[in-house]
């Protein structure tokens, strides 16, 4: 039997993204982001409130970055997400962060992050006192390390973390159960 939870923002595994951006004066941020995906096969979507310093950096530049949280950086992924760049100057450094410039978009890379997708800004629209913000994939930079033998991330070596929002909690993402668009076939 099924129970009724409410509406609820449950949608499993919800992707931990770190959004990274530089404001009007050059100066690196970042943010935890939950609330954000693909829209389809070159665009994502995140959804981030109009105070964080974050909204201010990416309306001023059009461009942000999205590292995927990994095990190994849960710690930094979480304090980004806790701590505003409002309220600490010093956020990035304190978070262990050492950043590039991005070759394809006005935004930083975070180095630490195994994944990173370099977005330009589309469209953003205001909801009560949050940003919708539609952007263009331009490019992925992956580390080696997580990459397969077909060169493309293998996410057994990404380790991955997604959001548990009903338990506040991350979860490892990663392990392979089958196969898509050729498992349901035995069912035709």
């Amino acid at each position: 039997m099924k129970k009724d939870l409410g509406a609820k923002p449950y949608i499993y595994p919800q992707p931990v993204l770190i959004v990274a951006s530089y404001g009007e004066d050059g100066t690196p941020d970042a943010m935890n982001v939950a609330y954000g995906g693909i829209v389809n096969s070159n665009r994502l979507q995140i959804n981030i409130g109009v105070r964080h310093k974050s909204s201010d950096n990416i309306k001023a530049k059009k461009a942000f970055t999205v590292g995927i949280a990994d095990v190994k950086n849960l710690a930094a992924a979480d304090y980004v997400g806790i701590v505003s760049g409002h309220d600490e100057p010093a956020k990035m450094e304190k978070a262990g962060f050492h950043l590039r410039k991005s070759e394809f978009v006005d935004a930083p890379i975070i180095e630490e992050f195994p994944v990173t997708l370099e977005c330009k800004v589309e469209e953003i629209n205001q909801y009560d006192a949050t940003l919708r913000i539609v952007a263009e994939i331009v490019n992925v930079c992956a580390d080696e390390e997580v990459l397969g033998a077909d060169g493309e991330i293998d996410p057994a070596k990404l380790n991955a973390i997604s959001y548990d929002p009903a338990r506040h909690a991350y979860l490892k993402v990663g392990e392979k159960v089958g196969n898509a668009f050729r498992d349901g076939e035995a069912l035709k």
